[in-house]
């Protein structure tokens, strides 16, 4: 299992995604460019002391990501077929947010195995990407195993 950021727009966000992926144990790829200047310094400030325990593979464009891909791609999208609770994960899954501006180009929607959509109360628009992340990698890792890390907040 992996996440995947398409082109993030904050970098407060992106720091937020470096440490779900560390607290889940699991990678995350970053799908440039992205809205703000991405330095090696810019990416530890904004991950605080989570970026060193994360694995973040950073890719030039949407090609070469698609190109590195062997899972099946499940976007998570505010105009998605499939609700949250409904999908069903799989261990090689890639799970994707889109940009907090813009969400993800037609081309990205349309290479997606599968859209997923957290269902919310009506007239809410949207999650932020990182809570959305959470919520859907949680659920993905609560199907997928049995064997729950502990439980920790703070």
């Amino acid at each position: 299992m992996r996440l995947a950021s398409f082109q993030p727009d904050m970098a407060a966000n992106l720091g937020a995604l470096v440490r779900i992926s560390a607290c889940f144990g699991v990678p995350l790829d970053v799908i440039e460019p992205c809205g703000f200047p991405l330095s090696a310094k810019a990416l530890r400030r904004a991950a605080m002391d989570y970026g060193q325990r994360a694995e973040v593979v950073r890719h030039d464009d949407w090609q070469q990501f698609a190109a590195s891909c062997t899972g099946r791609l499940v976007l998570l999208t505010t105009k998605g077929a499939e609700p949250l609770e409904r999908a069903a994960f799989r261990p090689g899954d890639i799970l994707m947010t889109g940009r907090e501006s813009a969400g993800v180009p037609e081309e990205v929607h349309a290479a997606a195995d599968l859209r997923v959509a957290i269902p919310m109360a009506e007239g809410a628009r949207s999650l932020n990407v990182a809570v959305s992340a959470g919520i859907a990698l949680f659920e993905a890792r609560r199907q997928l195993t049995t064997d729950h890390v502990g439980v920790a907040s703070g």
